[in-house]
């Protein structure tokens, strides 16, 4: 299992969007009748920000260009843990992928993703103008949506955490030095680490079936089965079995049509976009249940397509389209026990 090879460029693409929430930070100064003097942006890097002051101390040719070095800001990833409070089934796995066809996809692992970002100014007003264009947004979480997977278009909406503010001032120089006021905050992002993705939808599972016993013991045998497939709630594979002989309104629920034969009760058909579902059969009549599974009644003209909802179409269901379910219970007298190994009863 090691040593697959898999790069979903998760925790990249969650540093840039964390460093781009800050991409646009302004400070502004204002003339004696309040309109704006200057509009400065404020600088963002990646890295510390010791870096930056250590480059502005033992450079001698920005001494004379402080106001223009700061104020700035930096940041960088700081920590990388595990997440225990949001953990899941180790074999869970769900279906992803594009209309090309579904994939196996094993759930995530929540991990935590710890950034630190500081800022520099030489004056207090430029500081408390850089903070309160940030700390508002955080309540103290503010999701950011990732693009995690491109490959089967999973995004998340992840949450970056402010845990809180530290402040110092650097009073390090001569005493014609201005100081320089640092704040560091420090956030965490609450991201998901994707392994890698099963080319096809092979182990995905298309059925349930649950055996109730009569007791606990490991002797014990089953009595009742409970299976589940999924069923199409649509038709897909436009098989047009039959036509309807007469316009039919929006309360109507007698219908007639050329050839009713293939039908019975608790089928399900299609007219339109509308799906029904028939109570009865009367030779070439049958009586119906309108506007079933989401779908709402349509007027519908003689000559417009019947179309069967069948197993047909249940073995089309997109991966991304809605289904419902097959349900059948069974009783068993025969005491056997069904193993999901061998897919027999013994």
């Amino acid at each position: 299992m090691l040593g697959t090879y898999t790069y979903h460029e998760i925790i990249r693409k969650t540093v840039i969007g964390f460093g781009t929430l800050f991409n646009n930070i302004e400070i502004r100064t204002k003339n004696s009748d309040g309109t704006f003097a200057q509009v400065l942006k404020v600088p963002l890097a990646y890295g510390p920000m010791d870096k930056f002051l250590a480059m502005i101390e033992q450079q001698a040719s920005y001494k004379n260009r402080m106001q223009i070095t700061l104020p700035r800001m930096a940041f960088e990833m700081v920590g990388l843990s595990y997440d225990p409070s949001r953990k899941t089934t180790l074999t869970q796995a769900f279906k992803a992928g594009t209309q090309s066809g579904p994939k196996k996809v094993y759930m995530p692992v929540p991990y935590n993703i710890d950034f630190l970002l500081s800022i520099a100014t030489k004056q207090n007003d430029d500081m408390l103008q850089i903070v309160e264009q940030i700390v508002p947004y955080f309540q103290p979480s503010f999701n950011m949506t990732i693009n995690l997977v491109s490959s089967i278009g999973e995004k998340k909406d992840i949450p970056i955490v402010l845990n809180n503010i530290g402040m110092t001032t650097d009073y390090e120089g001569s005493f014609d030095d201005k100081s320089t006021i640092i704040y560091n905050l420090s956030f965490t992002a609450k991201t998901y680490i994707f392994g890698s993705i099963a080319d096809n939808a092979s182990g995905l599972i298309k059925k349930v079936d649950i055996d109730y016993y009569s007791n606990t013991t490991a002797s014990a045998k089953r009595e009742v089965r409970y299976s589940a497939t999924p069923r199409a709630i649509k038709d897909y594979d436009n098989d047009a079995i039959t036509q309807i002989t007469e316009d039919v309104d929006l309360k109507e629920t007698i219908i007639a049509i050329n050839d009713a034969s293939t039908f019975s009760a608790k089928d399900y058909i299609e007219i339109g976009s509308e799906t029904m579902e028939i109570v009865s059969v009367d030779g070439n009549t049958i009586k119906v249940k309108r506007g079933r599974e989401g779908t709402t009644a349509e007027k519908h003209t003689i000559g417009d397509a019947v179309n069967a909802i069948t197993v047909a179409d249940d073995a089309l269901i997109p991966f991304t389209d809605d289904f419902g379910f097959n349900e059948t219970t069974s009783f068993f007298q025969d005491f056997k026990t069904y193993s999901p190994i061998s897919n027999e009863d013994y």
